[in-house]
């Protein structure tokens, strides 16, 4: 085994606030990941290094890339998409009402090129929340009374779906109906109380392995969800660990968001590169991340 796998390194120095939703473009070959209250878009090119900013002027909880081409964004109460020769953006979707203490968070798609979407309080209520799903132009709510909408994923044969509403300390799993959507049978596939910080964002591999980020946890760890045992962990020198995608030609790289944001001064000298996008070469292979059909 070459040392330098599981070794996480620093691919962009972002410090980020709120580092997020990292979601990998197989065809251009490039990395999108968000800063949530820096306003930001980032993309990275893991084979020239290229890292370049999109600059927005609302919170951005998720980013994903788009069938048709381009990329769609969840906003502060909207879900708009990029248009990159121009630098507009357009409207597709909006909250209503709209409650001005909600903005959207972490948002994926799945199998059939749905976004799914989630909101969290800017004041931390609990269960005023909800996760939705787009199809077509139509926002509707699928789970309310959320706290704090994070983690979505879809096993590999997509008859599962997996979710993590971050105060619960569980990744939930629901049967998963990828023509309409409809989620029935709920169970808890991970238990994460006895865990060092809190479920964050998460990914698959092929093998059908759940990896979640800790958030104040230092570390992102492999789970299997049909026995809820934790397989390994991969510590990081930030304590705030977000999010996490498997990226690459092979997908074999595991990308690792990070957040600086309510770090001391003493905690930001003792972790300099919190808020960073981390990369960690595997031996293993991710599942594929699906694009949106919107």
């Amino acid at each position: 085994m070459s040392s330098k796998l599981w070794q996480p390194e620093v691919m962009v120095n972002a410090s980020a606030a709120l580092g997020e939703g990292p979601s990998w473009d197989d065809r251009a070959q490039v990395l999108y990941w968000v800063d949530t209250l820096g306003k930001r878009i980032h993309s990275f090119d893991p084979v020239g290094c290229r890292s370049d900013v999109i600059q927005l002027d609302e919170y951005v909880g998720a980013v994903v890339t788009r069938e048709e081409g381009g990329i769609l964004f969840a906003g502060h109460q909207r879900i708009a998409a990029y248009d990159p020769a121009t630098g507009t953006t357009s409207t597709i979707a909006e909250l209503t009402p709209g409650d001005p203490d909600l903005r959207f968070n972490d948002g994926k798609c799945d199998p059939a090129g749905r976004l799914w979407v989630g909101t969290t309080s800017l004041t931390n209520r609990e269960r005023a929340a909800a996760l939705y799903m787009l199809d077509g132009d139509a926002l509707r709510p699928v789970q309310e009374g959320v706290s704090v909408s994070n983690g979505l994923g879809w096993s590999p044969d997509g008859g599962t779906m997996y979710y993590i509403d971050t105060p619960t300390q569980q990744v939930a799993a629901y049967n998963y109906d990828p023509d309409t959507g409809r989620l029935a049978d709920k169970r808890i596939a991970v238990d994460f109380s006895r865990e060092e910080g809190w479920p964050d964002g998460m990914t698959l591999d092929e093998e059908g392995m759940l990896w979640i980020a800790h958030y104040a946890g230092y570390q992102v760890s492999r789970w299997n969800p049909a026995t809820g045992d934790k397989l390994f962990a991969v510590r990081l020198p930030a304590p705030n660990v977000t999010s996490c995608v498997f990226a690459g030609k092979d997908r074999s790289e595991l990308y690792v968001t990070t957040a600086a944001q309510g770090m001391s001064g003493e905690e930001r000298g003792q972790y300099p590169q919190a808020g960073s996008l981390f990369r960690i070469l595997t031996d293993l292979k991710g599942a594929k991340t699906h694009r949106c059909r919107v």
